[in-house]
């Protein structure tokens, strides 16, 4: 049974009471002395040569103050993993989304005017919206310069081919030949998007040569670092400050339009505001949820035993790299999953297309290649007519077992996921004809990453944590407080929390790979730790007691055994006040990964063994309309092997809120694109999201055991795994009453075709 934290006392977060009063300012809702607005000119076209850029006629517009093309900023490649693109375009546009020009005018009208008035004038090339279409031999280069491109030289590119991985284990061919049966199947995952509800919003403005930037990311200090590199500046020159953040899910990450808000703000002297409108939002961004080509080949045994896998996935990398050049990795071992596969051969490739850039929405590529993976998990098990659960029972990893790298797993609770869910929806019940039960099994890894953070206490005995943390609506810094309390005997009301400013915290990787909790609380751990130290050299003194007699304890510094002899917190922090400041600081130095083999793959970019992996095992009862093929999700079980849940409230809300996001890649979300790349659904009206109407029941269970390799008291990823495994729980029920349908989303007519085939 999991361990999860007392939640006798509860606490109210931070940020709580602003956000649901409609207190809380937001980035769009900032406003500085004789702010411009800003608007972007975008591509005439998915992929052309530029030939002549004419702004004359936009400069000339009364109100404007700046408008700027590549020509007026530095001339710089930059790239998470791969150096492949500038702040405008350069000689060649590549998708719809692609920004040409900038223009900040004194209102959102002028610009508007001013950016119709700004002349392109392009040479059409032939377009390439198909990732397999990009791979083909002959096919039309994305990027012609690819070779000349600097960056990570551990990615294996090639033309389009982005980024390429492979795992090998085994002897695959022979195992294949020896199964009892071979099962070969395709699937087709579309693109989708993170959509939070909060559009994208940048205010920069210039003092000297410094520049501040309120912009909504869940990343700044890889926004400080991409401002800096690309307006050729030094980082202390650039400070970023993130005001409330209205959801990410990952669409957030990465460096966006900072650098081009800042360089509108410093040509024209004044501060400059940009807001995205919700088309923008879809079509511009190089963070939307990677499509997808699944192609899955299992060899087994008549007795349900799995003796190898091969699989060739095709993910689409959209125009730009970002940083999805490690997708690959992440998407080979997702075609493994979470089971015994002693033969493998994986290879996974990131296709360049003329689409807008995919990037790290929420588990990337974790819930396409899992839904796709589940769906051939069930139909493996109707060739050998065995019941789907009972399969997965036979195949599923346990403590010992090895993953397709050779990582020997230790803490884990993947069967232990498998049997509380199946136990909680009551599986094998019987059901009307239009209702069935699916079972998806996931796993995903708990990212590893340097964090710091500062902790200090006041005179009054209160304290602060001073943090890079992010905070994108997850919750995850309300687990700060709760691990410094822990550590100095305090309650976590007695602290306020100072984050998301790059001027203020210690450099963090932001609100990205479910590593807040396991990172930055190893931080905020260590630097209370260090502050308890100082506490109780000033308590020796104080109470004439060794140190190791001492203990924290409700405020107080008391001598073991004699509760009555103690001295309270805040009398000691006034006695260091006059002295020196009781100020802690914590590196959190992320762990080791574990070891591996990886002698047989390619693409090694840090995703060859999962550290510290959480599993989890998603049931779901779904109604199909067999008339419509329209599908209801009646009721979901989640079981989830997180290790020790540090808040349960918190954590319970991300589970939920990653199955509503889960049945919606399910059901309806994903976008349709044109011959030539472009989304003919950029809107809310025709890109359909769940709502709180659509959710059903979730419950939510926790299995398994703290983790010692993983976060502080054992903890692993939450926020990421409850949306891996949900589209494929939901696609096995339907394929229980319809047939499977092998397209994502499993849209009404997708539904319904299945049932006439």
């Amino acid at each position: 049974m999991a361990v999860v934290e007392d939640t006798r006392e509860q606490f109210i977060r931070q940020d709580g009471k602003d956000k649901v009063t409609g207190l809380g300012r937001y980035t769009a809702d900032l406003a500085r002395t004789g702010m411009l607005q800003a608007r972007f000119r975008y591509s005439d076209h998915a992929h052309a040569r530029v030939l002549r850029i004419d702004t004359s006629a936009a400069k000339a517009l009364p109100g404007v103050f700046a408008v700027l093309t590549q020509d007026d900023v530095p001339d710089v490649r930059y790239g998470g993993f791969v150096e492949d693109r500038t702040l405008f375009a350069k000689d060649v546009v590549r998708f719809e989304g692609e920004v040409v020009a900038a223009v900040a005018a004194l209102t959102q009208e002028i610009a508007d005017r001013a950016v119709e008035l700004i002349e392109v004038e392009y040479e059409p090339l032939p377009a390439i919206a198909d990732p397999e279409q990009a791979l083909a031999p002959g096919a039309p280069l994305i990027h012609e310069g690819w070779a000349g491109y600097g960056g990570n030289e551990d990615v294996v590119r090639e033309g389009n081919d982005c980024s390429h991985s492979s795992i090998r284990k085994g002897d695959v061919d022979a195992a294949l030949a020896s199964a009892d049966e071979v099962v070969k199947e395709r699937y087709v995952a579309d693109m989708s998007h993170a959509v939070p509800i909060e559009p994208r919003a940048i205010v920069a403005e210039w003092q000297g040569d410094k520049v501040t930037v309120w912009t909504s990311t869940q990343v700044p200090f890889i926004a400080r670092s991409g401002v800096a590199t690309t307006l050729q500046m030094p980082e202390a020159d650039v400070r970023v400050v993130v005001p409330h953040l209205g959801g990410g899910f990952g669409g957030k990450c990465e460096f966006h339009f900072e650098a081009h808000v800042a360089a509108l703000a410093r040509a024209a002297r004044r501060p400059v505001r940009l807001v995205f409108t919700r088309r923008e939002e879809f079509v511009a961004p190089d963070h939307r949820r990677e499509g997808q080509v699944l192609e899955l080949e299992t060899g087994v045994m008549k007795d349900g035993t799995i003796v190898a896998r091969r699989a060739r996935l095709v993910l689409d990398n959209g125009a730009y790299a970002a940083d999805a050049p490690f997708f690959p990795q992440l998407a080979a071992m997702m075609a493994v999953g979470p089971y015994r596969v002693p033969h493998v051969s994986v290879d996974a490739h990131l296709a360049y297309t003329n689409t807008t850039p995919s990037g790290s929405v929420r588990a990337p590529t974790a819930p396409q290649s899992c839904w796709g993976l589940e769906l051939h998990m069930d139909a493996v098990a109707e060739r050998i007519g065995l019941d789907p659960v009972e399969f997965r029972r036979r195949n599923i990893v346990h403590p010992g077992d090895e993953t397709a790298t050779k990582q020997v797993l230790e803490t884990i609770a993947a069967a232990e996921s498998l049997e509380r869910a199946v136990e909680m929806i009551g599986y094998g019940r019987e059901l009307p004809p239009d209702e069935a039960i699916g079972v998806a099994c996931g796993w995903w890894p708990t990212f590893a990453l340097p964090s710091g953070a500062h902790v200090k206490l006041h005179g009054d005995g209160s304290g602060t944590i001073v943090t890079g943390a992010q905070e994108c609506g997850t919750g995850s810094v309300m687990a700060l407080p709760l691990l410094a309390a822990e550590v100095l005997g305090m309650r976590p009301q007695q602290f306020t929390v100072v984050y998301q400013d790059t001027d203020a915290g210690p450099w963090d990787a932001g609100a990205s790979g479910s590593q807040t909790t396991t990172n930055n609380g190893r931080a905020v751990v260590e630097a209370a730790i260090d502050v308890r130290n100082q506490l109780l050299e000033l308590a020796e003194e104080v109470l004439e007691a060794a140190r190791a007699d001492l203990e924290l304890v409700d405020g107080r510094v008391r001598v073991k055994g004699s509760p009555s002899t103690g001295v309270d917190i805040t009398e000691l922090a006034e006695k260091a006040a006059g002295d020196k400041l009781l100020l802690g600081r914590g590196s959190g130095s992320p762990p080791a990964s574990p070891d591996c083999d990886i002698s047989g793959c390619t693409g090694r970019l840090g995703s060859e063994s999962f550290l510290a992996p959480t599993f989890m095992t998603h049931a779901v009862r779904c109604k199909v309309d067999r008339a419509t093929g329209v599908v209801r999700v009646l009721e979901v079980a989640a079981a989830h092997d997180s290790g020790r849940v540090l808040n349960p409230v918190g954590a319970n809300g991300q589970v939920e809120g990653g199955v509503a996001m889960g049945i919606g890649m399910a059901l309806s979300e994903g976008s349709q694109l044109s011959d030539d790349g472009r989304q003919l659904n950029p809107y809310l009206l025709d890109y359909k999201l769940q709502t709180a109407a659509d959710v059903p029941e979730i419950r939510v269970e926790w299995v398994g055991e703290p983790d010692p390799t993983a976060g502080p008291n054992g903890a692993k990823a939450v926020a990421e795994p409850p949306c891996v495994p949900t589209p494929g729980a939901v696609g096995n029920a339907i394929a229980k009453v319809a047939g499977r349908v092998r397209c994502l989303p499993m849209t009404p007519m997708r539904v319904w075709e299945a049932m006439q085939r």
